[in-house]
């Protein structure tokens, strides 16, 4: 009798034991009695009776998803491969089990639909230039969807843009052609700035008797520094017209 007793006893305290069930930190448990939804657990050691009840965690921690390379077309027809993340966390453990059969798969296929129909509204310039607003618009078109299932979705981000080698050889041309024009553009400023100061230094020293003879002799002794150049001496149309001058009235005199 004794003994019975004592078996009853160690099964009674395995049983209780067994009952004993720890919830951590960063989890929350969600109590079911007799199948039906009873209440959200909190950290710490909690007791589920056998056979009546049962519990399941949620993990309430943020996760990142990696949403795989899909073929999307822009609205302007140009096929590209896109790749994102998303960070998202359960925010409703109670919605996260009773809303939906696996929250973390329903999440990952929702952002790859998603992501497809962003992709497809954007042009392909709007879709490189304006990566952060379509990573914005995404964020919020998961999360006012995953809203019934508990979970909150915190951030979107693309990770890549693979553009067809076709496209990526055309906007090199493209950037090239922009690099050339910028080129041409700046130069024909720098000459027109150099014709106005040319211009306005030949009116000063046409203004200034001597100034332009001045102005060679001084160039003259520039180029003299290096003994292995060969000097064209150019002489001022002023010392020609004297001499022309002087010829025209002596020679008339005479």
């Amino acid at each position: 009798m004794i003994f019975v007793v004592l078996v009853l006893l160690v099964i009674v305290l395995i049983s209780i034991l067994g009952s004993i069930r720890q919830v951590n930190e960063y989890q929350r448990g969600v109590l079911f009695t007799f199948g039906r939804f009873t209440r959200i657990i909190n950290p710490g050691l909690t007791v589920v009776l056998p056979v009546m009840q049962s519990m399941s965690k949620v993990d309430i921690r943020t996760k990142a998803v990696d949403v795989p390379q899909q073929d999307a077309i822009t609205r302007d027809n140009v096929s590209v491969k896109v790749t994102a993340v998303v960070y998202y966390k359960v925010a409703d453990a109670a919605k996260a089990i009773l809303e939906v059969q696996n929250y973390t798969y329903a999440v990952n296929q929702l952002a790859l639909t998603t992501m497809r129909n962003i992709v497809g509204e954007v042009t392909l310039d709007e879709l490189l230039s304006n990566r952060e607003k379509i990573s914005e618009s995404l964020e919020q078109m998961l999360d006012r969807s995953t809203g019934i299932w508990g979970v909150k979705v915190e951030n979107v981000e693309i990770k890549d843009i693979e553009l067809p080698e076709e496209m990526k050889r055309v906007m090199a041309r493209v950037a090239e052609a922009e690099r050339e024009k910028e080129a041409v553009i700046r130069k024909s400023e720098g000459e027109k700035q150099a014709a106005v100061n040319l211009a306005e230094a030949a009116n000063r020293l046409s203004a200034v008797p001597g100034a332009l003879h001045l102005r060679t002799l001084e160039t003259i002794n520039d180029v003299s520094a290096d003994q292995s150049n060969t000097i064209f001496f150019a002489m001022p149309l002023e010392i020609l017209k004297g001499i022309e001058g002087f010829a025209k009235k002596y020679g008339t005199d005479n």
